[in-house]
């Protein structure tokens, strides 16, 4: 293969799709990347190796010259959104993709879409998925429409789902599809297809149904789970009554999986999922050594988890509803009705060790200041369907532009000295959260925390007010105690000199790394 080829990937800030870039550039493709919003590329590790180029799908005017030059396009964009008209505004995505692709004479173009049975009804995001493999397929362009099913890898929707159902609960009501069939596949293997697939016969123009070696009950997957974890195989008594919906009301209380996320899934698992051929491995030979089984597929994904090393998540994805705008420019607020908590405080720390602990924030390191209150306020938001508390963090030791953390979006980082989070609990308005790190003459560092919330109506406003009260100890009390945490770093520094932050973790440098 010669770097003369270029890949345009779609769905590059996703779980898959963060994860295809680098190992195409490292197999020496030329990578463009289009994305709705170039800030979330910002600091990925391969951000400087690909071109970006900002559109979006089902804007036409957008994509002038997008395809242009592009040799493989890689179609993964899809909404997993639970509301509104995400199915027509999907169509009309494939469509402008499929006409301009061919206009602009793209060679291939490669599509994930989702393993379905035969004959059966599917859910809605199931029908929109097939609906946009068959534009796809009907472009013109030579076009491989794979289609999986259940994902298992650090990080993964399917994989999260399964972890936390089976490590909260030690009993399990459970839906009825409990016993139906899955043929999960471990992410590696969806990956070293998608790769494959962009060299396959020049004209072939057809779906392959891919998945792991394993199939098995979705049970069955839990209590897997649950032995490469180290706990005790959980009794399952499935219940006819539970309904989907009522189902993603429980997968939303017990995981950090929102409503939104867990009502499609769980229509997808209404009937059993397994790959109907294999004709896949005629054209893109299975890996060295054979597909991932599922139980090694969770032992890895896993492994990364403890490691700290999950490359990307579900976690990733923007929820549905969360405002995607950046905070107004200070100082008018661009006429907004504004309410702030604004707190300062000097510390003799150096302005490294107070950073550190920022960037520590949230997760296992909690909010430095009454667990409680936090661990209510994220209950509340699951109660309501929102993402809560438990979504924790990607990396335990540093933030990227666009991960999640907790209930909290990193909208804007600036290493060393910035950071500020965008709410995605369900409140009344708009929130964010600043916390800020300048140098102090003398030696030290001043640290500035703001709190700054948009309220909606009359709804919003009263919503400030309930809980200002609150908010009269748990701002403070956090500013003290994330300066007094940076203090007590540097004492540590002190007594035990040498490093104190793990080392980085290496690159994943082949296929068998990737979990």
């Amino acid at each position: 293969m010669t770097t003369e080829r270029t890949a345009l990937v779609t769905g590059a800030t996703g779980y898959i799709g963060g994860r295809l870039v680098p190992r195409l550039l490292e197999a020496g493709w030329t990578v463009r990347v289009l994305v709705r919003s170039p800030q979330k590329l910002s600091d990925v590790p391969w951000g400087a190796e690909v071109e970006i180029v900002q559109g979006d799908l089902s804007d036409r005017d957008s994509l002038a010259g997008v395809f242009d030059g592009v040799d493989v396009l890689y179609y993964l964009v899809h909404s997993m959104g639970s509301k509104g008209s995400f199915d027509g505004t999907e169509l009309t995505s494939a469509r402008n993709v499929a006409e301009l692709a061919l206009a602009a004479d793209v060679k291939r173009i490669v599509y994930l879409g989702g393993l379905h049975p035969e004959g059966q009804p599917l859910s809605r995001h199931l029908r929109s998925r097939a609906a946009v493999g068959s534009i796809l397929m009907q472009s013109g362009v030579p076009t491989i429409a794979l289609q999986a099913g259940v994902v298992i890898g650090s990080g993964s929707t399917s994989f999260e789902m399964i972890r936390h159902l089976t490590e909260v609960l030690p009993y399990m009501p459970a839906p009825k599809w409990v016993r139906n069939f899955i043929q999960p596949i471990a992410v590696r293997d969806v990956l070293h297809y998608l790769i494959g697939a962009a060299d396959v016969g020049e004209t072939l123009n057809r779906t392959f149904d891919i998945g792991g070696p394993d199939v098995l009950r979705y049970g069955q997957m839990m209590n897997g789970y649950a032995v490469e974890a180290g706990l005790n195989q959980r009794p399952i008594a499935p219940l006819p009554v539970l309904t989907p919906w009522l189902a993603s009301q429980w997968v939303n209380l017990v995981s950090p999986i929102p409503r939104s996320l867990a009502v499609p899934i769980i229509e997808s698992l209404q009937f059993d999922c397994v790959a109907h051929e294999h004709d896949i491995a005629d054209y893109v030979p299975d890996p060295v050594g054979g597909l991932t089984g599922y139980r090694r597929a969770v032992r890895l994904a896993l492994g990364k988890m403890r490691d700290g090393q999950v490359e990307t998540s579900w976690q990733d994805s923007y929820v549905q509803g969360a405002p995607s705008d950046n905070i107004p420019s200070d100082p008018d607020w661009a006429g907004h009705t504004v309410y702030t908590d604004l707190q300062v405080r000097d510390t003799d720390a150096k302005p490294g060790d107070l950073w550190h602990v920022i960037e520590g924030i949230g997760g296992d390191n909690g909010w430095y200041s009454f667990p409680l209150a936090w661990a209510v306020r994220g209950w509340m938001d699951k109660v309501v369907g929102g993402v809560g508390l438990r979504r924790g963090r990607r990396n335990p030791d540093h933030l990227h532009t666009g991960d999640a953390l907790d209930f909290w979006r990193v909208e804007q980082i600036k290493r060393g000295t910035f950071l500020r989070l965008r709410a995605e609990m369900k409140v009344p308005g708009r929130a964010w959260l600043e916390m800020t790190v300048t140098p102090r003459e003398g030696g030290g560092s001043r640290y500035t925390q703001r709190a700054v919330f948009f309220p909606l109506g009359l709804g919003g406003r009263l919503y400030w007010y309930s809980i200002l009260p609150f908010h009269g100890f748990i701002f403070p009390g956090m500013a003290n105690h994330i300066t007094e945490s940076a203090v007590h770093l540097a004492e540590q520094k002190n007594e035990h000199p040498g490093p104190t932050t793990k080392a980085p973790a290496h690159k994943a440098d082949t296929a068998e790394e990737v979990a």
